[in-house]
């Protein structure tokens, strides 16, 4: 992707969950992502449970309910739209 490139954030697929963690924590700092990013094991249980793929952001209550789901990412991305939801959730 173009955009990989100029932001240099291009790396090889990884091989294991330890590389995968590496790949992951160079695209969080790559990018400043600044809320936590969490990582499926490598059989990748959850992308297929939740339609994870490409990247999407999830908002999830305190009862386990998926209550934001993003367009995928990352230009899909809307921070206010994100924004909007936490705020519901937290009742502002």
């Amino acid at each position: 992707m173009e955009s990989n490139v100029r932001d240099q954030v291009v790396l090889a697929s990884p091989k294991d969950e330890t590389e995968r963690a590496t790949v992951a924590g160079a695209c969080v700092r790559k990018l400043g992502i600044k809320f936590p990013a969490v990582l499926d094991e490598f059989g990748n249980t959850t992308e297929r449970a939740y339609t994870g793929w490409p990247d999407r952001i999830y908002l999830i209550d305190s009862r386990n309910h998926v209550v934001f789901k993003s367009r995928p990412g990352p230009f899909g991305f809307n921070p206010p739209e994100l924004q909007s939801a936490l705020a519901q959730l937290v009742g502002n």
